[in-house]
């Protein structure tokens, strides 16, 4: 039944990163604010079926690896194997903290927690339509939509049938597949085949493009090809589905190229669209693109000036930690009445979460050929370095670009376990103003022996050594 309309100064739609980045920042700044969340938990995709579990299984399968590659711990032939619900069980209990966490963020700065699916009556009026059909319409202000995205579903291929998954249900998989078949070797992709291939299951990893990840460095790029054919996932480049069939036990997939494959299951990871199609925006004069996202502007207006919308739902770069800060961003827009005075910082770190890991800041070699630009490469190898040793992650190295005269440092490209810790050192070198911003840094400090940080060190002599 419905009730008085609540009145709010600002009510935003979605509790993920973007979400809560500009409910926090609007609230602790006195504003009236009202968050809507359609599921029982907060959290949004981040947490629930994206960032948080693929990274928590990734961890757990990193250190069955690791077990089982090292002589201290396995010393029979019998390697130790678990199932993909046993290490679902560890993604699980980050879960609930994350959700515990962030749900207390809410409680704590009085912001109102909606439960139920949002639409737009008007531009000023929401309806909230709960799980049991009850609903309820509010007024604002203003609006932040933070939706956020989900797997992108093409019509022809059944995601009901129980061994066909999209990278949302494949964290709820009952049976323990021997064999799989991933569609899609983009960043999920990729990182899910390394998954799936550290607990022994044989992978074919579908890619639609002639080389992995190729907004990557090409030397990054083709090490991580190399790894995973080392480690025995079947890369198959230049190839696009023409049908895909699920059966009692299997699935089969049937390539443009006339190829066809078998697996125990499939799981299709190629692209995500916002979601908008439930809030209703044509009636407010929105018109979501083919994939679901909206346009915004560089304060992350809509076309409709007291909407704004931040997160995957507006696209590139479809970051947690950016949409995070897109979220404040927003928020400091609609306090100083349209207007943001700070902005995404220019180089965003990229971190995949493969086996081993992938981080990168700044341009590739491509790039600054391409621009004509003067720079030269600095090296480590991790193999050379004590704490690799010690550890015995010894696959990766760190790679430093940097302008041959002013010695500025314009791009850092890692690869192996810990890289995405590893780039960020380099990312505060390079985000300094004046002369503050040369490799000559890292020779001229002085790192904690052993570390993984002194891999700053040997790259940059190794690539000063190179300037004559």
């Amino acid at each position: 039944m419905e009730q008085t309309l609540a009145h709010f100064d600002v009510v935003v739609i979605g509790t993920g990163p973007g979400g809560e980045g500009a409910a926090m920042q609007l609230s602790k700044a006195g504003k009236t604010v009202a968050v809507i969340e359609r599921y029982e938990h907060v959290g949004g995709g981040c947490t629930h079926w994206g960032t948080i579990p693929s990274k928590a299984l990734r961890h757990s399968v990193s250190r069955l690896i690791e077990y089982n590659q090292s002589p201290l711990f396995n010393q029979t032939d019998a390697s130790q194997r678990l199932t993909f619900k046993d290490i679902m069980s560890h993604a699980s209990g980050v879960i609930r903290k994350q959700t515990k966490l962030r749900g207390g963020f809410y409680s704590r700065n009085r912001v109102s927690l909606m439960h139920g699916q949002a639409s737009f009556i008007d531009t000023n009026t929401l309806k909230i339509t709960r799980d049991d059909g009850t609903f309820e319409n509010i007024t604002a202000d203003t609006f932040v939509i933070a939706t956020g995205s989900r797997p992108y579903t093409p019509p022809d291929i059944d995601f009901s049938h129980p061994r066909i998954y999209n990278s949302d249900t494949i964290l709820s998989m009952q049976h323990d597949p021997k064999s799989m078949i991933i569609y899609g070797a983009g960043v999920i992709g990729t990182e899910y085949a390394s998954i799936f291939r550290g607990m022994g299951v044989k992978v074919d990893l579908f890619n639609m493009r002639d080389r992995l990840l190729s907004f990557l460095d090409d030397e990054i790029s083709d090490s991580l090809s190399y790894h995973l054919w080392n480690n025995g996932v079947v890369v198959r480049h230049n190839e696009t589905y023409d049908k895909i069939e699920g059966s009692e036990d299997h699935v089969v997939i049937t390539t443009e190229s006339g190829k066809k494959m078998r697996a125990d299951c499939l799981l299709f990871a190629n692209g995500r669209s916002g979601n908008t199609e439930m809030l209703n925006l044509p009636e407010i004069g929105l018109t979501p693109d083919s994939r679901g996202q909206l346009s915004v502007n560089e304060n992350y207006q809509t076309e409709v000036g007291h909407i704004y919308a931040v997160g995957d739902v507006i696209g590139y770069p479809s970051l947690a930690s950016a949409a995070y800060n897109q979220g404040r961003f927003a928020a400091e827009a609609i306090l100083s009445a349209g207007k943001v005075h700070n902005g995404l910082v220019a180089d965003i770190p990229t971190g995949i979460y493969t086996i081993p890991e992938i981080s990168s800041v700044g341009k590739t070699e491509q790039e600054l050929t391409e621009a004509k630009v003067p720079y030269e490469v600095g090296r480590a190898q991790f193999k050379h370095l004590a704490r690799a040793q010690i550890a015995n992650s010894m696959v990766g190295s760190l790679k430093i670009l940097f302008h041959r005269e002013t010695k500025k440092i314009l791009g850092i490209h890692c690869f192996g376990e810990r890289a995405s810790e590893i780039v960020h050192i380099g990312q505060a070198i390079m985000q300094q103003k004046g002369k503050g911003n040369t490799i000559e840094y890292f020779v001229n400090t002085t790192f904690n022996y052993p570390t993984m940080a002194e891999a700053y060190r040997v790259a940059a002599l190794n690539g000063l050594n190179r300037l004559f």
